[in-house]
């Protein structure tokens, strides 16, 4: 068991590493088209993870409850949705789909941009470690096959995630090697998220449907302030509409299959 542990909360970092990779591999910035893809099929795993790994077991979780199954539920997205605006209000960070300068300008573009893609991988994080928390607990139907089917998904996500902050550094400049590491970096944050998030709700196992639906809130907020206004603004608006059905179905199609 400690040995898959650690492999569900590695699993979307090393997501992040492939892609921070890709600036080996790739020119020297993302054409406009592809990173609408990348947006759009990051966020249709999102959705689907938040919906069919995150909402749902915490709704089935509280079922013998009664009509009061969903208040802890609802409380715990919108809970989500406030930290995750309250994190973008107080964080100097950029927009994904903004790259010009704002006004922090006290900080450097390259330190704002980090910022933001920890922002991203905060709720991503914390969505691993209470679906983990769930199938340790053995209190409801998750299961090692469900805890491992998000962290891939999120792997998927993170894939690409990697490959936009990358490459927009390499753009600018800075050596391959040092984009690399910090596009690696900015995933670190997520298996410590995943860890603490692990422990609290391991502790207060009552609490697991309200993280739940935290973290889900928490990655609708991300897909809904960032990734679909990255894909579908400008031009072939339609790419990233196709992507996030793609991403959408593969995503709903992994949890349902093997979760």
């Amino acid at each position: 068991m400690t040995l898959n542990l650690i492999l569900t909360v590695l699993i979307p970092f090393a997501g992040t590493v492939l892609g921070s990779a890709m600036v080996f591999f790739l020119k020297d910035q993302i054409s406009e088209n592809l990173q609408k893809i990348l947006s759009g099929f990051a966020a249709g795993v999102m959705v689907a993870a938040s919906v069919w790994s995150l909402l749902i077991p915490a709704l089935e979780s509280g079922a013998d409850k009664g009509k009061w199954a969903s208040l802890p539920v609802a409380l715990g997205f919108l809970a989500g949705i406030g930290f995750l605006l309250l994190l973008d209000i107080v964080t100097p960070h950029i927009h994904m789909d903004d790259q010009s300068e704002g006004p922090k300008k006290g900080l450097k573009k390259t330190t704002r941009l980090m910022f933001a893609v920890t922002l991203h991988n905060i709720p991503e994080g914390m969505a691993v470690g209470v679906v983990c928390a769930s199938w340790l607990s053995d209190k409801n139907d998750v299961g090692f096959a469900a805890a491992l089917i998000l962290a891939i998904g999120i792997a998927i996500q993170n894939f690409p995630e990697g490959a936009i902050v990358s490459m927009p550094l390499r753009a600018e400049g800075m050596k391959k090697s040092k984009t690399f590491f910090l596009g690696s970096l900015s995933g670190a944050v997520e298996p410590v998220a995943t860890l603490l998030t692990l422990l609290a709700a391991s502790a207060v196992v009552t609490v697991l449907p309200f993280l739940q639906a935290f973290a889900a809130g928490s990655m609708i907020y991300v897909v809904i302030e960032e990734l679909i206004p990255e894909m579908s603004q400008g031009r072939h608006s339609n790419a990233g509409t196709i992507a996030f059905a793609l991403g959408f179905v593969l995503m709903m199609v992994l949890d349902i299959t093997l979760g």
